[in-house]
């Protein structure tokens, strides 16, 4: 192999597009832009769903559908992390002070994931069936 003899693939380089450049190479005159019209012409295009003025496809529909504001505010609590925490009697503030929801949480809700060995009471903290029982089983309280 040789420096100059190194070239492309054959096939790999397609020569571009040369348009205006008389009738034999097929893209003569008109460009292959046919005749007339906005599409035809230099910035000739328009936004994506323009219909021409026409009240838009995307606007004529109605909007379906909600966002909770304050679905990322209710927060979950693992069994497990209930467990490792030093005091017997939890709220949402010691949750907070605890770090296991952020300072922002409006709620919290105990979920059945790990175990718990000793007894602890809940109040003002939900908690799922599961969860409630498994405190109960162990001698704590829920009061919601």
């Amino acid at each position: 192999m040789e420096l100059n003899k190194l070239q492309p693939a054959e096939g790999s380089k397609k020569a571009r597009r040369r348009v205006g450049r008389g009738i034999g190479s097929g893209l003569g005159k008109t460009c292959g832009r046919g005749h007339k019209g906005q599409k035809s012409r230099a910035g000739g295009f328009h936004k994506v769903g323009f219909e021409g003025g026409q009240m838009p496809l995307q606007r004529r529909l109605p909007k379906r559908g909600f966002v909770s504001m304050t679905a990322s505010r209710n927060q979950e609590v693992r069994l497990s992390e209930i467990s490792a925490l030093p005091i017997d009697e939890i709220d949402l503030l010691a949750l907070k002070q605890a770090g296991l929801i952020s300072i922002d949480a409006l709620s919290a809700k105990i979920i059945l994931s790990g175990s718990i060995e000793r007894k602890v009471m809940l109040r003002g903290v939900g908690a799922t069936k599961g969860a409630k029982a498994a405190i109960e089983a162990v001698g704590g309280s829920v009061a919601e």
